[in-house]
């Protein structure tokens, strides 16, 4: 058991894992099974915020109009098209995520990760007024080659963010005190 579903619309939104781990891989398979996709991001691409943009613009198409900044990026993974999304859901995984650990912008990267998420997981608007488009399931994994479930943890850990721990993982999602 791995304590969160990659398939389904409930948090966490982002996942921090151990390369391989099996519970995640049958989980992203589940996923492609319903029809949704998985995007697979390498970590070397994302090691810059203009990095970042550029990666999860290609890969999720998002619009010409995409705005490159943090801000932007949540609006965009709010808003996948069915094409992207295969009307089901998105994962997102970030392999060797060794590499962005302790870069500067990973905290907050994260905490726009979950800020998309927790939208795109939603079939409510802000103001709490029904959307026109079903909850998507969207989610982001973070796969290491060397897992430090402490040190992940305290990386990720910040005010805006609930973060839990399990044998195999570590995984974030809006602290509703904060966000909502």
């Amino acid at each position: 058991m791995t304590g969160f579903d990659i398939t389904g619309t409930s948090e966490p939104w982002a996942i921090f894992v151990p390369q391989g781990e099996a519970g995640v891989h049958q989980q992203l398979s589940g996923l492609e099974a319903k029809g949704g996709r998985v995007y697979r991001f390498a970590s070397s691409d994302l090691a810059t915020e203009e990095g970042i943009y550029r990666s999860f613009a290609e890969a999720l198409r998002f619009p010409g109009y995409f705005g490159r900044n943090w801000d932007a990026l949540v609006d965009c993974l709010d808003d996948l098209c069915g094409e992207v999304t295969g009307g089901v859901g998105i994962a997102g995984v970030v392999q060797d995520a060794d590499q962005l650990l302790e870069a500067e912008h990973f905290p907050l990267f994260v905490s726009v990760l979950c800020q998309g998420a927790d939208r795109a997981n939603s079939a409510v608007d802000l103001d709490g007024f029904p959307l026109d488009r079903p909850a998507i399931a969207e989610h982001f994994v973070f796969e290491f080659r060397d897992f430090d479930r402490e040190k992940v943890a305290s990386r990720v850990e910040q005010r805006d963010l609930t973060v839990t721990a399990g044998d195999t993982f570590v995984a974030a999602a809006l602290n509703p005190e904060e966000w909502r």
